[in-house]
């Protein structure tokens, strides 16, 4: 373990590990894989470029044909292209397998059939029913369509008071009312 602390507080906070640094830390990491102390810039593998690997963590690669995945931890890059190549060989690499797609909005996974889908007509995306509204799926043109469709609506109003204030021609409502009742109404006014 790292020393660290203060003259005052000796057990209080260890110094990073890490070759260049040697900060006191009052709040060490320790990594679990080497097992030495780091302060926060270099608590992570990469950053103190930690030596011993990880055998807690896997490494897949994913066949585009199938979808299954195969493991590679411990290989590089050439190994995993070889993996594949012997899984499709192999005769356990079978199309029918492969995942049907789900719905693109967020945090849903709706597999998408033929009675399911439906197409955003504003950003194209496939979605499923429940989220067949633009608002439902965040779409990214919404914002823009939606105030424009809102301009419009307000537009449509306006046009439908100025043909029907067109369409008088001059007359005064006043003028083209019949009287309710035979008895005439009377009004006083008062002018101060």
């Amino acid at each position: 373990m790292a020393a660290g602390g203060t003259e005052a507080f000796p057990d209080l906070g260890k110094h990073c590990q890490h070759s260049e640094c040697n900060q006191l830390d009052f709040l060490p990491f320790q990594c679990n894989r080497c097992q030495k102390v780091f302060c926060l810039e270099h608590r992570s593998y990469k950053s103190h470029e930690c030596t011993k690997p990880d055998q807690n963590s896997r490494k897949v690669v994913v066949c585009e044909i199938c979808s299954s995945s195969i493991e590679t931890t411990g290989r590089n890059e050439d190994d995993e292209k070889l993996i594949l190549e012997k899984h499709v060989s192999s005769g356990d690499c079978d199309p029918k397998k492969k995942k049907k797609p789900t719905c693109g909005a967020r945090r849903c996974k709706e597999v998408l059939t033929f009675s399911n889908t439906c197409i955003c007509k504003t950003c194209h995306l496939k979605v499923c029913l429940k989220h067949r509204f633009p608002a439902d799926h965040e779409c990214n043109k919404a914002s823009s369509a939606g105030a424009a469709a809102a301009g419009g609506g307000g537009r449509r109003s306006n046009d439908k008071f100025l043909v029907a204030w067109a369409s008088r021609n001059g007359k005064d409502c006043a003028k083209n009312a019949k009287p309710s009742s035979s008895k005439p109404s009377i009004f006083s006014v008062k002018i101060f």
